[in-house]
């Protein structure tokens, strides 16, 4: 299912991003200027779509310290079959999300795991190889992304040099991540072809 399905089954972008965010992060609460913070959905439509969603029980008030917050709310009938849509979603999001990562500076290599693919034993959801990075871009277009799939994105960031010195060294964490589910998004090293080869004799 692609993001603009998921949307359009929920009524609104802004509530369908509400619900994966609460999906994706389970026993959390958060007052609606984080909600609004981390979903990039202005505050006052934050609030109306967080209010719907009290209403239908699919998030929940609570008070602490006489402030707000929202908590997903685990025990919705519906709970374990959309956190499962949720889940399926985010693998076939790509062509959506990953286009924002295009104008961060000269992307070589882009991979992903974790929570793209549903595999919470990765440790990080994504490897990002990038020349001439702007920082800039970077942090914009993750908080975009995070926005979209409604978590924090666990990335690692380096450039070219640095890709091919881990290697060039064996690198433990690269070889676990490779040895474990993943996909790629962007692939602009060819020598990158021949270790993961190397990896499978």
């Amino acid at each position: 299912m692609s993001l603009v399905l998921f949307d359009a089954l929920f009524g609104s972008k802004a509530r369908a991003r509400l619900i994966r965010f609460f999906l994706l992060n389970p026993g959390a609460g958060f007052k609606v200027a984080e909600v609004s913070e981390k979903t990039l959905i202005p505050k006052g439509e934050t609030f109306r779509e967080l209010s719907r969603l009290v209403k239908m029980k699919m998030v929940l008030e609570r008070s602490r310290k006489g402030r707000k917050h929202f908590v997903g709310n685990e025990e919705f009938p519906f709970y374990t079959e959309l956190k499962s849509l949720v889940s399926k979603l985010n693998v076939h999001a790509q062509s959506q999300v990953f286009r924002k990562l295009k104008i961060i500076g000269e992307v070589k290599l882009t991979l992903i795991s974790g929570l793209f693919l549903n595999y919470p034993k990765s440790k990080v959801d994504m490897i990002l190889v990038v020349n001439n990075v702007n920082r800039t871009k970077l942090r914009h277009a993750m908080a975009h992304l995070e926005a979209e799939v409604g978590k924090e994105i666990r990335f690692v960031l380096m450039n070219s040099e640095e890709l091919h010195y881990r290697l060039n060294m064996l690198d433990r964490f690269f070889i676990e991540f490779l040895e474990g589910p993943y996909e790629e998004v962007t692939n602009k090293v060819p020598e990158l072809k021949r270790f993961i080869a190397g990896l499978k004799k």
